[in-house]
């Protein structure tokens, strides 16, 4: 972004007067009166077949009362409740089954189909609401976060949206930071917002439609800081913007589930998503990559001591060195598509890349003939947790697994082996390990499973926040800060939540801030390895 230079002082002033002119009658909070919401109902009238049931005694054949269904089959216990009343409901859903040839010691009723014809009815139909959007004006996010860089004084817009054909928004209303607004006879609504402090700023909006109703009323946290970067003759508007209506560019999945702001001017580097791939470049000399390379045939170490290997499958030190080139062009290979996966999901690019480093070293198959697979080493307990709380994810996954209707019910409400075959096949999924591919991968799975591991982040992002809330009270984003939290979550992601409770309980209960440092301090037994971990990923 091509970035002016301008003397604070009279731009100074010339911003205050823009600010006030350009602010839309603007003025402050009346008493409380909500716009009404949605309300919206359409009566249609549809065509169905009626069948007509008479239940039956079975000692004497009379007729006990008469069932109208709108569907094939047996009448359902509810619909003999409402047509037959509570006696007769209780004797047949209880009644034990009759062996028709001794059919007159049976007890209760039997269902007769009578009749069916074609009928109309009038049902009401709940129509879509209205909505309202919100956005930046000339500015440009910063990938993977909330963070937005202007030039000039930041404009706020707000648009509304009208899906039903033959109306429209008809205005724009809200409050921001307890004022008032509201932008008549249009469905934009733009004003210059000034700067907040490091808490940000509430803003409440809706828009109202010619259909006479309004849209729901959503929120957004906005922070607006003027920042210097060292140099006090150029200054840039950092705006972060929290809300599920934001439109002004790539998501802040995490930031946005804690209601957190990353730190003003961005994030620490290890949190960071560069804009081109090559900013991703390593060159590490990972000893298991290597030794992977040299037993597929990808390195020719023929001429080192053992044919550079050591017992155990390990590289030795000339191995390592024959492999030099080959590792870091394999290391490098997923950098365009992490970038991507990233700005489509909002997990920063250098979390990917280091968690694949620290779990796999980029070698995407089965760890040792155990049960952590893929780059980021997915366990079936962490595709539990990736299809428990990832819910967009589990509604994109499931119906790729098995039946769309049985995925409706949600991942928590299925039976214990359709949660397993669930758990098996996302497993699957990031197993590029082929025994007919070369070098015994199949890449192209290993490309598929860098989405999937940025919503296995994401699930994390969201059980770690719930564990903060649970055992603090607070909300995540009041109890610790935007950097911790991504710890807290890759705790979560290595230990589980079961190590991450433990810990800030302990950190909470001994009166300590909820910092890393702290929490770190209370990562024991079992759960210790989960120090060195996080540590690595974010140095």
């Amino acid at each position: 972004m091509q970035r002016r230079r301008w003397k604070i002082g009279l731009l100074s002033i010339m911003i205050a007067i823009s600010n006030m002119a350009f602010m839309p009658n603007l003025a402050p909070a009346p008493e409380p009166n909500p716009p009404p919401g949605p309300d919206r109902f359409s009566i249609i009238a549809v065509e169905y077949t009626a069948y007509e049931w008479n239940l039956l005694t079975w000692k004497k054949k009379e007729l006990a009362c008469s069932v109208v269904v709108d569907h094939e089959g047996m009448p359902l216990p509810g619909e003999v409740y409402r047509d037959c009343g509570e006696t007769i409901y209780q004797k047949w859903i209880t009644q034990p089954p009759c062996i028709i040839r001794e059919y007159k010691n049976c007890e209760g009723f039997y269902a007769v189909l009578i009749d069916s014809r074609r009928k109309e009815k009038e049902i009401g139909m709940q129509l879509a609401p209205a909505g309202a959007w919100i956005s930046l004006e000339g500015c440009e996010s910063v990938p993977s976060t909330s963070t937005n860089i202007c030039e000039t004084q930041p404009t706020l817009v707000i648009t509304g949206q009208e899906p039903l054909p033959n109306e429209s928004i008809i205005q724009i209303a809200g409050t921001y930071n307890g004022e008032a607004f509201d932008c008549d006879e249009t469905d934009i609504c733009k004003f210059r917002i000034p700067e907040t402090d490091d808490d940000g700023v509430t803003v409440e909006f809706w828009s109202y439609s010619t259909y006479g109703d309004s849209s729901p009323v959503f929120t957004a946290e906005v922070r607006v800081k003027l920042v210097d970067e060292g140099d006090p003759d150029q200054l840039y508007w950092y705006v972060d913007v929290l809300s599920s209506q934001w439109q002004g560019g790539e998501v802040a999945s995490c930031s946005d589930a804690w209601g957190v702001f990353p730190p003003v001017g961005g994030a620490p580097e290890w949190l960071s998503t560069p804009t081109q791939s090559e900013e991703l470049s390593s060159d590490i000399p990972y000893t298991y990559l290597a030794s992977n390379l040299i037993i597929q045939g990808v390195v020719d170490a023929s001429a080192c001591p053992d044919g550079g290997m050591a017992a155990g499958n390990l590289v030795n030190q000339c191995g390592l060195e024959k492999s030099r080139d080959a590792v870091k062009e394999w290391q490098n290979q997923f950098d365009e598509l992490i970038l991507t996966t990233s700005k489509e999901t909002g997990v920063p690019a250098r979390v990917l890349k280091n968690l694949f480093a620290r779990e796999s070293q980029f070698w995407p198959g089965i760890f040792q003939a155990g049960g952590d697979v893929g780059l980021g080493q997915l366990t079936e307990n962490g595709a539990d947790t990736t299809l428990f709380w990832n819910r967009s994810f589990y509604n994109q996954f499931c119906p790729l697994v098995m039946d769309a209707s049985i995925c409706g019910a949600g991942y928590m409400n299925l039976d214990e082996a359709d949660q397993a075959a669930l758990r098996s096949a996302l497993v699957r999924s990031v197993n590029a390990t082929c025994e007919e591919c070369p070098l015994g991968l199949d890449l192209s799975q290993a490309d598929f499973s860098i989405g999937v591991f940025a919503h296995t982040m994401i699930a994390n992002c969201e059980q770690a926040g719930q564990v903060v809330y649970n055992y603090t009270g607070s909300s995540p984003g009041d109890a610790a800060t935007y950097e911790d939290l991504w710890k807290f979550t890759l705790v979560n992601y290595n230990a589980g939540g079961g190590c991450l409770a433990d810990a800030i309980t302990n950190t909470t209960g001994r009166g300590l801030e909820l910092t890393w440092e702290n929490v770190s301090s209370h990562l024991t037994g079992a759960c210790a390895g989960a120090v060195d971990y996080v540590n690595d990923i974010s140095k």
